[in-house]
C-alpha cells in the first residue's frame, strides 16, 4: 500500500496529500512491528555507522511524528524537521506547489512545526522501547521566525541541548529561503560567530550526554567566492559534515509551469545541476576528509552514481520520494551495493 500511495496522493492538494501521507506513515509505524535499513554500502563517518547511504532529506517529517513509518522504509538515516524552539505556524496557504511535469516542488512553508518540545515527547518514547533499531537519526534545527539573527544562535543551541540525547547527529538550518534573513547566516563573520559559539556548545553537551556531530546544510544559490568563504570557516570551526544543498530561489524548471512564478524554495529534479555543482566545488574546497551529503535532484540510479563520483559520501533524498515512492529507496540502496561491489 505505501509504494503506491505516492500515486492516489497525487490527485490531493500538496499540503493535504502532505498531511494525509505523514498520517499513513504514522499508522504504519504504531502497527506494524519495526525494521531497520536495507543491506546496502555500509560506512562508518563523523563516528556513526551507516548502514546503507541513502537516507530522508529534512522537511518531510517535520515533527517525528511519522519517523517509525520512514524508518520501515529501508533508508540508512532519515532527518527529521526543522524543528524550532517555540511551535510556530509558518507562513500563510497556499504555500506548496507541485510542477508536475519537472517533478518538482515549490515550497514556502516556513518551519511550519509544533516546536521542540514536542518532538522530545515522541523521540522519547521512540528511544526508550528502543524502536529506532539501526536507522541513524539526525534533527534538522532552525531558529523561529521572530527571533532575530544576532540571537539565532540561542534558538539552535536551545534545540540542541532539547534533543541532545535523542538524535544521533544534528544539522544547522542556515539556508532556507523561505524565513526572512536567515540566509544571512551563511555569510562571512556571521557565520564565524554562529558556528563558533554553537561548537562551543557542541562540546559542553558531549560532557553531558555524548560527542554528537553537527553538519551544516548550504544552499545552491552562492557564488565561488561564498563557497570559499564558507569553506574556510567551515575547516576553522571543525564543523563534522556539509549538507549541499537546500532548495533553490532560481526558477530552472524544464517547463513552462502556472506555478513557477510562485515565491519559495524549488527542489527536486531541475536542481539536480545546482547541486551538483556546488558539491563539486564544496569537495574541491574541504578535500577528501570530510563528510559531505549530497541532496538535490536524485531522482535516478544515474544520478545518484554522479553524486558519489562527485565526491558525496552519503545521499539525502525528498522531492523524488514524494514523485517515485518507496521504489526508488530500494533501487538507490541497490545500486550502492553494485557500485562497491
Amino acid at each position: 500500500m505505501i509504494n503506491e500511495s505516492h500515486k492516489i496522493l497525487r490527485y490531493f492538494p500538496p499540503e493535504m496529500a502532505h498531511n494525509l501521507a505523514i498520517r499513513g506513515l504514522k499508522i504504519s509505524g504504531d502497527w506494524l512491528p519495526p525494521l531497520g535499513p536495507l543491506p546496502g554500502l555500509e560506512q562508518d563517518l563523523a563516528g556513526l555507522k551507516f548502514l546503507n547511504p541513502i537516507g530522508l532529506a529534512a522537511g518531510l517529517d517535520k515533527d517525528a511524528k511519522a519517523l517509525l513509518g520512514l524508518a520501515r522504509l529501508g533508508f540508512g538515516h532519515i532527518e527529521v524537521g526543522t524543528v524550532t524552539p517555540k511551535p510556530q505556524l509558518g507562513n500563510p496557504k497556499p504555500r506548496l506547489f507541485r510542477l508536475r511535469e519537472s517533478e518538482a516542488l515549490i515550497n514556502r512553508m516556513g518551519f511550519n512545526n509544533e516546536g521542540v518540545q514536542s518532538m522530545v515527547g515522541r523521540l522519547e518514547k521512540i528511544r526508550r522501547e528502543n524502536l529506532l533499531g539501526s536507522t541513524v537519526l539526525g534533527v534538522n534545527l532552525g531558529k523561529n521566525k521572530t527571533t532575530p539573527n544576532e540571537r539565532a544562535v540561542e534558538d539552535y543551541l536551545n534545540c540542541m541541548r532539547a534533543v541532545g540525547s535523542l538524535a544521533d547527529y544534528f544539522t544547522l538550518n542556515l539556508s532556507s529561503p523561505n524565513t526572512p534573513g536567515l540566509r544571512q547566516l551563511q555569510y562571512g563573520q556571521t557565520l564565524r560567530k554562529l558556528l563558533t559559539e554553537f561548537k562551543e556548545g557542541q562540546l559542553a553537551l558531549a560532557q553531558e550526554v555524548a560527542n554528537k556531530p553537527v553538519f551544516l546544510k548550504i544552499a545552491p544559490d552562492l557564488s565561488e567566492k561564498e563557497l570559499d568563504q564558507i569553506a574556510a570557516v567551515f575547516i576553522e570551526t571543525k564543523i563534522d559534515g556539509l549538507i549541499a544543498t537546500n532548495t533553490t530561489v532560481s526558477r530552472i524548471a524544464e517547463f513552462d509551469h502556472r506555478h513557477l512564478s510562485e515565491t519559495g524554495g524549488m527542489s527536486g529534479r531541475p536542481l539536480f545541476d545546482l547541486s551538483l555543482w556546488v558539491l563539486k566545488n564544496m569537495r574541491a574546497r574541504l578535500g577528501q576528509n570530510h563528510l559531505i551529503i549530497a541532496v538535490g535532484g536524485i531522482d535516478s540510479e544515474e544520478r545518484a552514481q554522479k553524486m558519489i563520483d562527485s565526491g558525496a559520501n552519503l545521499l539525502q533524498i525528498y522531492t523524488s520520494f514524494i514523485y517515485k515512492g518507496t521504489k526508488l529507496v530500494h533501487k538507490l540502496i541497490g545500486s550502492s551495493i553494485k557500485a562497491s561491489g
